[in-house]
């Protein structure tokens, strides 16, 4: 930006609202070990470290009051390094031209953030209480030199095929998890693609099924055909 250009103001600080009853209970009984909570738009949310995520966790589970027995969704955030709700800049300045313009893009050519100091992998867990019927985020960094952290599938065991597609897609690893394996790409395939610095051009090959069934017809099309036709002969 050019020295004469006038310096934006900064944006007003916006007020915190006050904590709901859910999220009241949850600081009484997490304490410390809550770094930070939001509660945008009614969405209860709590930021803890990485080294208290199975404490945290059981503890959200086993108090009566909060009772949250149903993981719903383990996923990944790339922020890049950059801090929660990060919006990648539409507009650069053109020192050539001096003037702003749209940030180029390319189907075949990803344009990242630019990267920030904090750690760059959010991990987001998303509860439920069947019992309370209400509900919570959990959000905690991971680095990316050392992208690890604890299982929760002890605590909920159906976290653990969504931790496997964590890990899948963004190369997050669980350790203490009992079958961390690839859930929707096959062993052989390099990266995690929902990276952001996953090239959008890349290919990799297929690699031929030779599981079960490998030898069978992959579509019936005669038999499928078949079937349609008695079912609209019983409709008439």
């Amino acid at each position: 930006m050019p020295e004469n250009s006038p310096t934006p103001p900064a944006a007003p600080a916006a007020e915190q609202p006050a904590p709901s009853a859910l999220m009241a209970a949850v600081l009484a009984r997490l304490g410390a070990l809550v770094i930070e909570h939001h509660a945008d738009y009614g969405d209860d949310r709590i930021h803890v470290a990485r080294e208290n995520i199975v404490e945290v966790c059981r503890a959200l589970r086993d108090t009566p009051e909060l009772a949250f027995d149903l993981c719903l969704d383990v996923t990944a955030v790339d922020y890049f390094g950059n801090p929660d709700g990060f919006r990648t800049p539409t507009r650069i300045w053109d020192e050539n031209r001096g003037e702003w313009r749209i940030r180029p893009q390319s189907r075949h050519q990803i344009v990242p953030p630019p990267r920030g100091s904090e750690p760059r992998f959010a991990v987001v867990y998303h509860l439920f209480s069947t019992r309370h019927l209400h509900r919570l985020r959990i959000k905690t960094r991971v680095p990316e030199d050392d992208p690890v952290i604890a299982t929760v599938s002890d605590v909920w065991p159906a976290a653990n095929w969504l931790e496997r597609e964590t890990w899948d897609l963004y190369g997050i690893r669980f350790s203490g998890h009992r079958d961390l394996r690839r859930i929707y790409l096959y062993d052989e395939f390099v990266g995690h693609p929902l990276r952001k610095d996953y090239a959008k051009q890349h290919e990799q090959p297929i690699e031929e099924f030779t599981g079960p069934g490998a030898k069978e017809p992959r579509r019936p099309e005669i038999e499928h055909a078949g079937a349609i036709a008695k079912i609209a002969d019983r409709s008439r």
